[in-house]
């Protein structure tokens, strides 16, 4: 007994010096898998992404340029644009951004980085090979891909693809079964709302609050939720919907038969100032918008920002031009300023009993 006493107290102190040597940064480290969604990127040696888009669209792509610079280390953390800018805020209050680039969908958030000057100016080494949305293009972040939404429907609960906008409120189909991801977490369904504020007005969204639309989660949470049938249709990603179609759901993406009235949202890319790795990420950038990861993005089902990239037809997607032609105008300046009021707005009207 008095031998097995001995034994636990030797086994309690290694435990505790264990405990001290990893607090301390003296315990065994933990390898990256590369892939940050699941948790908090780290900095140190290697490139960190902040990234909105998901794994079926940034894995492959971190991947390949990791296989073009096996020298540069790459992290990456996927999450909604709301939750990662407000972990940048976070980050600047303790006084250092931890990630080097950033890529997400929700456009007014780069302008609104830019006016605050955390944002290091940086033209692609291939920029004129690049369909550019906007008009006063700087360097400050690029155009990654020109996504769209549109409806996407259960197709064993709605038979007859919707045509207009108007359908949605107007057909007995969608009555309490139509979802809009939040726009306080979603870059993308912020976006969207904006755009079809600025086609239809809020008087659009307060007949879609009459016919019983519903304030989902995520981007990929409404998308799920019909695919099981909670909800018979949504407003959503195209690449996160050709993804689970990929898989077998039972999802057709609908886009409408009005003019200019396509959702496409650009989804920038950019390099913060400061970053420890600049000349990694100004690398990462011109990947991205290289013929080869490009060719991934229309791949995953969605559009490019190159018209030299095969697109599937089994996508239904438009091509580059046409998405740029088609979609619904609006000067991101203008709407950068209103963006927590019409976030407030649409949740007082959709969310309203």
């Amino acid at each position: 007994m008095r031998k097995k006493g001995i034994m636990l107290i030797v086994a309690a102190v290694m435990a505790l010096m264990t405990a001290v040597l990893a607090g301390c940064g003296g315990g065994p480290k933990q390898q990256s898998s590369g892939s940050g969604s699941g948790g908090a990127a780290k900095s140190g040696n290697k490139l960190v992404i902040y990234t909105s888009m998901k794994e079926s669209l940034i894995g492959g792509i971190v991947k390949g340029f990791k296989a073009k610079y096996p020298d540069i280390e790459v992290d990456y953390q996927s999450a909604g644009a709301g939750k990662l800018m407000a972990k940048i805020a976070a980050e600047r209050q303790s006084g250092k951004i931890l990630a080097d680039v950033i890529w997400t969908s929700e456009v007014p958030d780069f302008y609104s980085m830019k006016s605050e000057n955390i944002l290091e100016p940086y033209t692609p080494s291939n920029i004129k090979e690049l369909l550019n949305p906007f008009d006063d293009y700087d360097g400050s972040f690029t155009a990654a891909r020109l996504g769209t939404l549109g409806v996407i429907i259960n197709t064993d609960k709605i038979k007859e693809a919707p045509t207009t906008w108007s359908d949605i409120y107007t057909k007995p189909e969608y009555k309490n079964a139509f979802g809009i991801a939040d726009p306080a977490l979603s870059g993308t369904s912020y976006m969207s709302v904006a755009l079809l504020e600025q086609k239809y007005g809020w008087d659009y969204f307060q007949k879609l609050h009459e016919a019983g639309a519903r304030i989902g989660k995520g981007s990929g949470q409404v998308i799920d939720d019909t695919s099981v049938g909670e909800l018979s249709a949504c407003l959503g990603v195209d690449y996160i919907t050709n993804s689970k179609i990929a898989k077998g759901a039972h999802l057709k993406m609908c886009y409408m038969n009005e003019p200019n009235a396509l959702l496409m949202v650009p989804s920038p890319v950019a390099i913060f100032k400061g970053s420890q790795h600049m000349d990694a990420a100004k690398k990462f950038v011109d990947y991205l918008l290289s013929a080869e990861a490009q060719q991934m993005v229309a791949d995953a089902g969605t559009v490019p920002v190159r018209s030299d990239v095969k697109q599937d037809p089994k996508h239904g997607l438009p091509t580059p031009e046409d998405a740029l032609k088609n979609g619904i105008k609006v000067k991101y300046t203008e709407i950068l300023p209103e963006k927590e009021n019409t976030i407030k707005k649409f949740t007082e009207i959709i969310g309203k009993k």
